[in-house]
């Protein structure tokens, strides 16, 4: 019964969040500030996602293949590469990471 009150609850707190983005003024939305926030906020969301997703394991902070593939990728996005040869950077040195520790 638990989860079923939590879904419920998700479903109507979505529904909420959405009505009230429907009910903000035009002329708020407009304003420079709130489009410069806008542009960069799901970068920041990702940016913070990825890197609990690589540098985190429980309550622990870790450096392991992901890491290093990461790296990789950030090193392939500075040397202008192409989005397919970033991603392929990243998988191979994360899977020879891997395969070097065992």
């Amino acid at each position: 019964m638990n989860i079923w009150i939590a879904i419920g609850m998700t479903a109507v707190g979505c529904y909420a969040v959405k009505l009230i983005g429907l009910l903000v003024p035009a002329g708020v939305l407009e304003r420079p500030l709130v489009k410069r926030l806008a542009a960069l906020l799901p970068v920041a969301l990702l940016a913070a996602l990825t890197a609990q997703q690589t540098f985190a394991h429980g309550q622990a902070l870790v450096l392991d293949a992901k890491a290093a593939g990461l790296a990789a990728a950030a090193v392939a996005l500075l040397l202008r590469a192409p989005f397919l040869l970033v991603v392929a950077a990243a998988v191979v040195v994360t899977a020879g990471a891997r395969a070097m520790t065992g």
